[in-house]
């Protein structure tokens, strides 16, 4: 996964359930923002449920980005699909915007579990 331009929000905020609202992976957790018309956050859906079920204790998590405008802010995201890898307690510790490859997601999750 290539990170954003910005970088904002790696290694510095924890997300907890309330704010994802879905519980965590206990071992990690892949975050998508995503919006209702972005045709690459349905493939990326797809690779991150994949992934998701692939390794045991990782959880896909889908936020609507339009609905959570505050953390999609305090996060500093600015388009669709941005992807977020979690680490067990909640620690951002890859972010990427843009259709990722399967290979890279399961790259990342590396750096969460």
């Amino acid at each position: 996964m290539r990170a954003d331009a910005a970088g904002q929000g790696v290694g510095a905020v924890r997300l907890d359930a309330a704010q994802l609202g879905a519980a965590p992976g206990e071992r990690a957790s892949l975050v998508q923002f995503s919006s209702a018309f972005c045709q690459p956050c349905r493939a990326t859906r797809r690779i991150l449920a994949e992934v998701a079920g692939m390794v045991d204790g990782v959880a896909h998590i889908e936020i609507d980005a339009e609905r959570n405008l505050d953390l999609v802010r305090a996060l500093g995201i600015e388009k669709t699909p941005t992807v977020l890898v979690l680490d067990a307690v909640g620690r951002i510790v890859r972010r990427a915007a843009g259709m990722p490859r399967k290979a890279d997601v399961i790259a990342a999750l590396g750096a969460a579990v």
